[in-house]
């Protein structure tokens, strides 16, 4: 038995005038996002603070009710619904955490 041919009406080359094209008609798929509603805007980051850091509840989910901190880039203000895709990262604090290991305290009580 011979193999099915391709297409034999159309020549063999560059693509373009004298080819048919065979386009699939679909539907459109988007990536599966989840609602999240901004409750508290914290403060702002970014070395030029293009970067606002917001608290904000998820609406729907498996961690609905859940709030988080995130990143958001652009305009936002409390009341704003964010598309999640990932509710289970979550935004470092800014500020307050101290870098370099344990307290200089604890190194004058070593005898």
């Amino acid at each position: 038995m011979a193999a099915p041919k391709k297409s034999e009406a159309a020549p063999q080359g560059n693509p373009g005038k004298g080819q048919q094209e065979e386009r699939i008609e679909g539907e459109i798929k988007f990536t599966d996002a989840t609602p999240a509603e901004v409750k508290e805007i914290v403060s702002r980051a970014g070395t030029r603070g293009e970067l606002t850091q917001v608290m904000c509840q998820i609406l729907d989910g498996r961690d609905k009710n859940k709030a988080i901190r995130r990143n958001v880039k652009g305009p936002i203000q409390i009341g704003d619904v964010l598309m999640l895709l990932d509710t289970e990262l979550e935004a470092q604090k800014l500020g307050g955490a101290r870098r370099g290991g344990s307290s200089s305290s604890s190194s004058a009580t070593r005898k």
